[in-house]
């Protein structure tokens, strides 16, 4: 650690730090177990670039989430110009089906948390990517709207910058933009707090087997476009679905739409980590778009 970061934390903490050591995960930030002389443990995030702005989203987000009162979430301690300090999970390799149930039953009653409007106050981040919620007035009040403009669109346009985006992909996501409504129609519902980005690495079950979500990427839409991401990477079992549906139904028909909303954060991930996700965009293109 720097030694001035060292030094400006134990100001913040009135205390001495005991020692500091790595923890695994995540691509975005430096992660460290921070353990003071009196044996309290804080989780330390460090940016691995100059975009401060993430911890600023981070911070928000997790705010968002807590204020629903729904869902565990960290504390947010302090957060700095390149850093950001948060409360201590226990984290147990626990996917019992308590745990996983209890997950379910308070996902749906995050996505119970409503607002009038679509999108969020403010821009805010997924992975490095800048995930627009400000929508055009016709996309705050109209979800399909808000999920082709500031979705698929937006993601598609950085393929294209990043030179991701083949003339045929290009004309298939055209098309499909143009079927979005379509294709949602009869699931409409007022927006709900979504996580944004619910993947396995981004959900701990503490030593008492119960839930946290970390590192949301929050805005207000449809719950569907949440559980998608669940779903597309693995990592939640048959009980978390069952207590999900069983606290709050979903539409009839929402498997055909699930790639739908896959699609957005595979588009992200072509635009992280390269071509290797080009074919899997390809695919969900062809099946609603051709």
């Amino acid at each position: 650690m720097i030694p001035d970061l060292k030094s400006d934390l134990e100001k913040i903490l009135s205390e001495s730090i005991k020692s500091i050591s790595s923890v695994s995960g995540g691509c975005i930030a430096d992660s460290r177990k921070l353990e003071l002389e009196s044996g309290k443990v804080f989780f330390l995030k460090r940016i691995r670039n100059s975009c401060s702005r993430i911890f600023d989203s981070e911070k928000t987000g997790l705010e968002e989430l807590r204020k629903s009162g729904a869902v565990n979430v960290p504390e947010v301690v302090r957060k700095g110009t390149d850093f950001l300090l948060l409360q201590w999970i226990e984290a147990v390799n626990n996917n019992s089906n308590y745990s996983m149930e209890m997950l379910g039953r308070q996902f749906a009653k995050l996505h119970r948390y409503r607002v009038k409007k679509y999108g969020f106050y403010e821009d805010n981040f997924i992975g490095y990517t800048p995930q627009l919620n400000k929508p055009s007035k016709e996309g705050s009040l109209n979800w399909a709207t808000f999920y082709a403009e500031n979705r698929l669109a937006y993601q598609t346009s950085l393929a294209v910058k990043n030179g991701y985006a083949s003339l045929k992909m290009r004309k298939l996501m055209d098309n499909l933009i143009k079927k979005v409504p379509d294709l949602i129609s009869g699931t409409e519902e007022e927006p709900s707090l979504l996580h944004g980005d619910l993947w396995s690495g981004n959900y701990l079950i503490d030593k008492m087997g119960v839930p946290w979500l970390i590192d949301p990427a929050v805005y207000y839409g449809h719950r569907e476009a949440d559980l998608a991401m669940t779903s597309l990477f693995g990592g939640f079992s048959n009980t978390f679905y069952s207590a999900y549906k069983s606290a709050y139904p979903i539409s009839p028909g929402y498997a055909e739409r699930e790639p739908l909303y896959q699609l957005y954060h595979l588009l992200n991930h072509l635009n992280l980590f390269g071509s290797c996700y080009y074919g899997q965009v390809i695919s969900i293109l062809k099946r609603y778009a051709s």
